[in-house]
């Protein structure tokens, strides 16, 4: 599966993610997948309505095995929650009531906190078409909601899943602008290999003519060159380009390359033969 790595440290932290009354078993799959992205690895489930274990959910989770095979089932909220120290409720409607309302990035940054601190937490959240209940909201300490458009507030389990799971994941980095992996360096390229590409353009162009009125030819080159400094090369892309245009010089669309040596090759080959006689 693209984007996986055995070799690289395999995270598996942070609050339990508890599903209450899951009905499909793909969506529990997919739910353990966003999970696995984003370095949660526990699972709880109330009640799933299929029934567990599930073969679509394995499935469905994409190669997120320690998360599925590790999911423990429970029978009611209560039960799952039991051992927690603090748990956030999920919703996209509104609610009204007395406990404090959350932006997932407050909520990640609150969980981080206490997880740093040695509570236990989780996030609860509800079934695929109702959510969860007020009497299920009441059992959590604080409230979390997602900013959505307001006249099209649903989102599918995993989608809601998989937005706390990113904050989470959010909170362990150094800076916004971290990223978990970068760009090879290359090495830019000297003035000569500038300027190398700079004449074998010029060659190539003026092989064919296309300095005319031969007049404006100075002012071509200068604008030329002009676009060929703005991009900064490395010297991968000098050679990278040059070896376009030698392709171009050498081939041509009637005999392309590996369809034998273009007939001004082999003459030369029979003229240097001539010359070792």
């Amino acid at each position: 599966m693209a984007g996986t790595n055995s070799e690289r440290e395999l995270l598996t932290e942070g609050p339990a993610i508890i599903l209450v009354h899951p009905q499909l078993g793909e969506n529990i799959g997919m739910v353990a997948r966003a999970m696995a992205n984003f370095g949660l690895a526990e699972l709880r489930l109330v009640n799933p309505r299929d029934g567990w274990p599930s073969e679509k959910a394995k499935s469905a989770a994409s190669r997120a095995d320690h998360v599925i095979e590790n999911a423990k089932l429970y029978a009611s909220t209560e039960e799952a929650i039991a051992d927690l120290n603090f748990v956030y409720a999920t919703t996209a409607r509104d609610r009204y009531g007395y406990k404090p309302v959350r932006s997932p990035v407050v909520a990640a940054e609150t969980l981080r906190q206490k997880f740093s601190a040695g509570q236990a937490t989780g996030i609860l959240f509800g079934r695929e078409r109702t959510g969860l209940t007020n009497e299920e909201i009441a059992l959590a300490d604080e409230i979390v909601t997602f900013p959505v458009n307001p006249a099209f507030a649903s989102l599918n389990l995993a989608q809601a899943v998989l937005l706390m799971s990113y904050e989470w994941l959010k909170t362990s980095m150094a800076s916004p602008e971290e990223t978990s992996f970068q760009a090879l360096s290359q090495k830019p390229a000297t003035k000569q290999h500038l300027q190398g590409l700079f004449d074998h353009v010029e060659e190539a162009l003026d092989a064919r003519g296309y300095f005319r009125p031969v007049a404006k030819k100075p002012k071509l080159v200068e604008n030329l060159r002009a676009v060929l400094t703005r991009p900064a090369f490395t010297e991968s892309e000098i050679r990278l380009v040059r070896g376009v245009i030698s392709s171009l010089d050498r081939f041509t669309r009637e005999a392309p390359r590996g369809a034998g040596a273009p007939e001004n090759s082999r003459a030369k080959k029979v003229d240097n033969a001539g010359d070792d006689l």
